[in-house]
């Protein structure tokens, strides 16, 4: 299959520009030996700690293993070899280069930990999210997903309005699915065996499978919903605790996105309880059983995992662009009054409603004005993302805008 150009890859460049050592991480199999094999393989030597003989080296020579590469060096899967950190933090500080190594990994959990202490000031890091619509469209528009006027004015010039909506939520957004030919549930029953057995039994010390995996599936029925782990800890029985490490292990694979509640001092009545979302949508369908984009469509969750999918689209704009999703949040109160996505930018508040529905109302931008009252705050343009043809404004504030604009 020809390779799919991912929308990261200007952003890669940069960094490999302006940093001396680069991190590329996210998780297992969203593409990143791919990408960058692709990218530098005329300048980088290519080396991955999977290959058993420059593992053992890089385990227990790691002077010798470098002596034996050249650089600039790509090294992949850097993670089951953590104490070449120290040495490369040794190299780099010998010289000015800039990208003189590009390093992947899909445990950001052990990686963040080594990097914070040899390589703190000296690294870039990036997360590769899986594929977003614009890439699987080939849609060269790479600006994070803003309902202002002059956002839509820009995405509109590369506008692609055919998509099988459900039938793209269900099939994912991995890369190996790309090809029609690849069964799906196939794919995600040995992502899930190789993910328990590989990533999270070196990181946490998991003696039933079977219970993580109960885990895992009860997480997915959660998606697009308040975040208790108290909840999750009864339903499979298993402690608060484990729940707890179990999420931030999840989140650091890059699997789960945790989006926080929007807190202000004027604002005593907001919750403070964070939501949990899927970065893809086809994993949550297999965890949870569904056979179809019909049965997905028709379906209990099937606004949450329309939600689900449409913040992970807006997440992944962000991402490939390399900016951190920290200005990403939602509100709700005691009241019960809640905003699906906020997203907050120069000290201005975009609203935005989302909804599988063809043909919304103003009525369910109804809790914007909540927002109106935020100290040093303006409230800007908001919108209903959902499944219209066109986009319909409403107001100088509120329009009605068709998902393809993410």
């Amino acid at each position: 299959m020809n390779y799919l150009p991912r929308l990261i890859e200007n952003t890669l460049l940069k960094y490999l520009k302006q940093f001396k050592v680069v991190l590329l991480t996210g998780a297992r199999q969203v593409g990143k030996s791919t990408l960058l094999k692709h990218l530098l393989s005329d300048n980088y030597e290519y080396i991955t700690l999977d290959d058993i003989i420059e593992y053992d080296l890089a385990k227990n020579d790691e002077v010798q293993f470098f002596q034996n590469h050249k650089t600039p060096l790509i090294i992949d899967e850097i993670q089951y070899s953590p104490n070449l950190f120290k040495r490369i933090k040794y190299l780099v500080d010998q010289q000015d280069t800039k990208g003189i190594y590009c390093l992947t990994g899909s445990q950001t959990y052990q990686l963040m930990k080594n990097v914070s202490e040899s390589l703190a000031g000296r690294i870039g890091i990036l997360e590769l999210p899986p594929f977003s619509i614009r890439e699987l469209q080939r849609i060269n528009f790479n600006e994070p997903f803003l309902p202002t006027d002059s956002y839509f004015e820009n995405r509109k010039s590369c506008l692609n309005t055919n998509i099988e909506i459900w039938e793209k939520i269900f099939r994912g957004s991995m890369p190996e699915l790309i090809n029609k030919d690849n069964d799906w549930h196939f794919f995600y029953n040995s992502y899930v065996k190789s993910y328990i057995q590989r990533d999270v039994k070196e990181i946490i010390n998991i003696k039933n499978d079977n219970l993580f995996y109960k885990f895992l599936v009860a997480l997915a029925s959660r998606t697009g919903e308040l975040l208790i782990p108290n909840d999750i800890a009864r339903s499979i029985g298993i402690s608060l605790q484990t729940v707890q490490a179990w999420i931030s292990v999840l989140e650091s694979s890059g699997l789960i996105y945790i989006l926080k509640p929007y807190e202000n001092n004027i604002f005593k009545r907001t919750i403070k309880t964070p939501k949990i979302y899927f970065l893809d949508t086809g994993l949550v369908c297999f965890l949870v059983g569904w056979t179809s984009p019909e049965v997905l469509k028709n379906g209990a969750m099937a606004g949450n995992i329309f939600e689900t999918f449409v913040i992970s689209e807006i997440y992944k704009s962000y991402k490939n662009i390399g900016i951190d999703v920290q200005n990403l949040y939602y509100y709700r109160d005691r009241d019960q009054k809640e905003i699906d996505l906020l997203i907050v930018k120069d000290n201005t508040i975009y609203p935005i409603e989302i909804k599988k529905s063809a043909q919304p109302s103003s009525t369910m931008a109804k809790n914007f004005p909540v927002l109106k009252d935020i100290p040093n705050m303006t409230m800007g343009q908001g919108c209903i993302l959902c499944l219209a043809e066109k986009i319909v404004k409403y107001s100088e504030k509120l329009s009605i805008v068709p998902i393809s604009y993410i």
